[in-house]
């Protein structure tokens, strides 16, 4: 299973409306190692390119085809499996991203999972736990939104909420989120090594496109289920929670598991880039359809002509 971040080697990148190729899905990767400042290195509000979102919503829709044959291959090979991970602030477009971008797979071969605070027995073990029975099986696609990153996020951001956690006091020693860390990079790398191809999305929302997006939810009354007070009061921590996906993604994008930071600001645009992300990685999956040999192939002409015999 060949991943690296060169994938705009052999893709053809669609062009924005200028006439001139600006995106490529490196832009949007995070590169191993590096320190990341989302405020300089990554703009809520990129969009490629383009100057308007039909030709963007176009590839879209020429993406989530490709990605329905080729899930039919994953499916059938039983080979590889796809976890997709999406992390966010509140009202930056999980939901609508992956219902779009996934609109043409095959329900039964796909999964999501949303992670809420954990419970009581899910306390009584380690934070990986919950996640790991969650993992798509060999042909599957599984989604997590929102995942274990959380113990690195809310966890990090909220204190009391590792309180709960009753962890023995040796855990607690040192760097808490460094040991987390590489927790997490091994657990991704023994996915990786499996069969699994883990793809992980940040939506970098801008905090002025999040106050539209609330205010939205509030003054339009179809759109008021959509609201939490619960999300506004986590706004008030907007930058903890900007260094905490800082540190995160600085940690955690790895060869075996990159973090792709996709600006958010605009819909449309966010959704071009997870579908241009998600089609070329499962290009570089060495899926095929099962291989019938010769003595399969006998023996189904032999059921189909008593299949016919039983018809004359």
């Amino acid at each position: 299973m060949k991943l690296d971040f060169d994938f705009d080697k052999k893709r053809k990148i669609p062009v924005g409306d200028s006439g001139q190729v600006k995106f490529r899905i490196r832009d949007i990767a995070v590169e191993p190692g590096k320190s990341v400042s989302l405020k300089k290195d990554y703009d809520p509000d990129f969009t490629g390119g383009y100057d308007d979102k039909a030709g963007a919503l176009e590839q879209v829709v020429s993406n989530v085809q490709r990605l329905s044959e080729m899930q039919q291959m994953l499916y059938a090979q039983d080979t590889y499996s796809v976890l997709l991970i999406f992390q966010a602030m509140d009202a930056a477009g999980k939901d609508g991203a992956i219902r779009h971008v996934m609109s043409g797979i095959n329900p039964q071969g796909c999964h999501v999972t949303s992670f809420k605070s954990p419970s009581a027995e899910e306390l009584d073990q380690g934070y990986l736990w919950r996640a790991q029975k969650a993992l798509p099986a060999k042909g599957m696609i599984g989604i997590f939104n929102r995942s274990y990153y959380e113990e690195v996020l809310a966890v990090r951001v909220h204190p009391e909420f590792l309180a709960k956690q009753k962890l023995p006091p040796e855990a607690l020693k040192g760097n808490i989120w460094e040991n987390r860390f590489k927790e997490i990079n091994n657990f991704e790398r023994y996915l990786r090594q499996n069969g699994t191809l883990v793809l992980k999305f940040f939506l970098n929302i801008s905090k002025d496109e999040q106050k539209k997006r609330f205010l939205s939810r509030i003054d339009e009354p179809d759109k008021n289920w959509k609201f939490s007070a619960a999300d506004y009061e986590e706004r008030k921590y907007w930058n903890d929670y900007q260094k905490a996906f800082e540190d995160m993604l600085e940690h955690t994008s790895t060869d075996w598991a990159p973090w792709f930071v996709i600006p958010a600001d605009n819909k449309w645009f966010a959704r071009l880039a997870i579908s241009e992300v998600v089609s070329s990685a499962f290009e570089r999956l060495d899926l095929k359809m099962p291989v019938v040999d010769e003595k399969q192939k006998q023996r189904l002409q032999d059921i189909r002509t008593q299949l016919q015999a039983e018809l004359e």
